[in-house]
């Protein structure tokens, strides 16, 4: 047995398009999607994130405004041009890039965003919507891990997720996510006991903790859609430094139904989440259905 590989790449590509196609559509009705990022210091991996960011979003024919602070930014400075880009109509989306110098609460600076214009999807008041079953933003890797796994099988209505990691930026949204979609879901962690036989419970594996090569193959139940949202930069065999999942992809590779690569899988979905994300918050603003 070998497992279907998701493509992510060619996903994302097809959610890009259909979100080009509406912004477009919407154009005539002077609507302009447009999201803002703020990036506060130089950490080179989140200047090359924000880079990519924006190219996509002006290929989607989208706005993009881009805010740059200096590292040493007051907490005052930057929740006053977050006040700012919520009070900018042209403004849709806004996106704090993290992590932040520790002077800054992130905290306080998500709670301060516009819970309309929080296309992170960080917002608590997006968190309670997607607890309580109710329209919102929510957050765009746990949204990529969904439309990737029912990429591999439209309904999941009655299956059994696992999670393993319980961050508020993936695993704990995409618990939630899984439960909407009437799974029966368990989150588990580093302190749970015997992880690989509940993880061998899953129809559907979810694994975001940053572990590199955490998941082996004996851990995961013949057939099932494993979803690797991981990233970690290591250095192989051949001296070498590579990107790997959290899952050990060759041994899932013979036991999974459906596997998502890394990198190639849930990455480039990110992204073209969060256009999607800037697309319904800029029709929720002008009331467009």
């Amino acid at each position: 047995m070998t497992a279907r590989i998701i493509d992510g790449k060619k996903t994302a590509e097809e959610l890009r398009i259909n979100v080009a196609d509406e912004v477009s559509r919407i154009a005539p009705r002077n609507v302009v999607p447009g999201l803002a990022v703020v990036l506060v210091g130089h950490d080179p991996a989140s200047e090359v994130y924000v880079r990519s960011k924006t190219r996509a979003v002006a290929a989607a024919g989208m706005h993009a405004f881009d805010r740059k602070l200096p590292d040493d930014v007051s907490e005052a400075r930057l929740l006053e041009e977050i006040a700012r880009l919520n009070a900018d109509p042209a403004v849709h989306g806004i996106l704090v890039q993290l992590p932040l110098p520790p002077q800054i609460d992130p905290h306080k600076v998500i709670a301060a965003i516009d819970p309309d214009k929080d296309v992170d999807g960080f917002h608590p008041l997006n968190a309670g919507r997607l607890a309580r079953g109710l329209p919102g933003l929510f957050p765009c890797t746990p949204l990529a891990c969904i439309i990737l796994a029912k990429s591999v099988r439209p309904s999941l209505a009655g299956l059994e997720s696992v999670v393993v990691g319980r961050s508020n930026i993936v695993g704990k949204p995409v618990a939630q996510l899984l439960l909407n979609e009437d799974t029966t879901v368990t989150i588990a962690h580093h302190l749970t006991r015997d992880l690989p036989e509940v993880c061998r419970r899953g129809d559907v594996l979810v694994v975001a903790t940053g572990n590199a090569g955490l998941v082996r193959g004996d851990w995961i139940k013949p057939g099932a859609i494993v979803i690797d949202v991981g990233i970690n930069r290591i250095v192989g065999a051949d001296g070498k430094p590579r990107i790997v999942g959290d899952v050990v992809y060759e041994e899932a590779l013979a036991v999974a139904g459906a596997i998502t690569p890394v990198p190639g899988g849930v990455g480039p979905m990110t992204i073209a989440c969060l256009l999607a994300n800037t697309l319904q918050a800029a029709k929720r603003a002008a009331g467009i259905t």
